[in-house]
């Protein structure tokens, strides 16, 4: 269901990091096949159980030909990633998050402005944010 939603959101990804972690592999797997055409795609050991800095600087890693990321990885630091990373929101959507989480398989997308360089606390704004049950 999350994959068919972002393969319609109309975002034409670049770059997938996904955690070697087996269950976000398999995730992507199932995922990924939602889409006309496929991300290319990174397995990160570091997005296994990373913190906000470690997620920051792997965003910071990014190349500048990559427009769109996508990064597939565990809670709470990917919560905890859009949550600081948001400085700000269109409409409801960082107080819908901040009610009801970050579940399996929930998403949400933040713009930035600049470089990959160039992201950091409160840098971007939170565009969308979906869960599986609402």
């Amino acid at each position: 269901m999350a994959g068919r939603r972002l393969a319609d959101s109309g975002i034409d990804f670049d770059l997938a990091l996904c955690s070697s972690a087996a269950r976000t592999r398999e995730t992507w797997k199932l995922a990924v096949h939602e889409f006309s055409r496929r991300p290319r795609t990174v397995y990160e050991e570091r997005l296994y159980d990373a913190s906000l800095g470690e997620l920051i600087a792997l965003f910071n890693e990014t190349p500048d030909e990559v427009r769109n990321l996508l990064v597939i990885g565990h809670n709470p630091g990917m919560h905890g990633a859009a949550d600081a990373l948001s400085g700000s929101a269109e409409g409801d959507t960082l107080a819908r998050m901040a009610r009801d989480g970050f579940p399996t398989a929930a998403y949400a997308v933040v713009e930035f402005p600049g470089s990959w360089k160039s992201v950091e606390h409160g840098a971007g704004k939170l565009t969308e944010y979906w869960t599986p049950n609402g």
